[in-house]
């Protein structure tokens, strides 16, 4: 489960560290900032908006309250919120019963970018999943446009092994 993961924990990235923790409501301006911050995210309807901040807040309480899931935030060494992922697992049946790790809504602050915050979050990422999840794989999707972020998914060792669809449900 992923409420057992030792949190928060520091991480060295390019200049100076990371501190990662879990999220809680009280994160739950910067995560909006973050998403909305993002072209592609919000092209699909992510405003830093204070309409929309019920929803956001509904979600990230299921999210936390659910030991299957979770939502980690990068800080720096102000408290300030410059990244953020969310991870659940799933159990499945194939693949021998296999468990996936699956991360989603990875987001680096845009004026963060390059100092290696990223690349350390997906390593313990990475990590964790060895030694604590139980996870077999770990797997993300990434939108088709994001070319960038699949070149560093591949460098980390991932693959872009399958074709990902969609079905907007109400469309």
């Amino acid at each position: 489960m992923l409420s057992s993961l030792t949190l928060p924990v520091s991480l060295p990235i390019r200049q100076g560290e990371i501190t990662l923790r879990r999220a809680t409501i009280d994160d739950l301006d910067e995560l909006m900032r973050l998403l909305s911050d993002d072209a592609v995210s919000a092209s699909r309807g992510d405003r830093n908006d204070d309409s929309d901040r019920a929803l956001y807040a509904q979600a990230l309480r299921e999210i936390i309250e659910d030991p299957s899931n979770d939502i980690v935030v990068g800080t720096e060494s102000d408290g300030r919120v410059v990244a953020t992922l969310q991870l659940t697992l799933i159990p499945g049946l194939a693949r021998r019963g296999a468990t996936r790790l699956l991360v989603e809504a990875v987001r680096v602050a845009a004026d963060e970018r390059s100092r290696g915050i990223g690349e350390a979050m997906m390593r313990w990422v990475m990590d964790i999943a060895t030694r604590h999840t139980g996870a077999d794989l770990v797997q993300l999707t990434s939108d088709s446009t994001r070319l960038d972020a699949h070149r560093f998914y591949m460098r980390l060792g991932f693959v872009d092994s399958h074709v990902g669809f969609k079905y907007r449900v109400g469309a």
